[in-house]
């Protein structure tokens, strides 16, 4: 089972080879939280840091690490663009236009949007009752 410590490593792999140019403005906690058969992760700002949430139920194996992976890049993007983070708001809505899709691409993340959606349709329903309820 992942802890949030193996979070914390995944979180700075991914800044350092995937974003190395996005600046750090601060101090970004990253954690499991919650049970939510809808939603996978978000960020928020606390106090002087930010915050990433990754869906708690991922802590379990049998949820692929690219959907840890997915998530954790999808809130990069959306810290980035100056939600939660102290950097310059670029937009005024989070996901407008599927920007954040549209930068996961540029970013070479498509090949796991596509592994996503098949999780999502075939195996995530069965797999949320059975971690949820455990």
């Amino acid at each position: 089972m992942r802890d949030d410590q193996w979070l914390n490593q995944r979180l700075e792999q991914i800044w350092q080879f995937l974003f190395p140019e996005l600046i750090k403005g601060n101090k970004v906690i990253i954690r499991f939280k919650g049970k939510w058969k809808n939603k996978f992760g978000h960020i928020s700002k606390r106090g002087e840091h930010s915050e990433i949430v990754i869906n708690g139920l991922f802590r379990h194996d049998d949820v692929p690490e690219y959907m840890i992976d997915l998530t954790i890049a999808h809130e990069l993007i959306h810290y980035m663009h100056g939600f939660n983070s102290p950097l310059p708001k670029l937009y005024k809505h989070p996901h407008k236009g599927g920007i954040v899709t549209r930068e996961l691409r540029k970013r070479g993340f498509s090949h796991l949007l596509i592994r996503e959606k098949y999780f999502l349709k075939d195996k995530w329903g069965y797999l949320y009752k059975q971690l949820a309820n455990a």
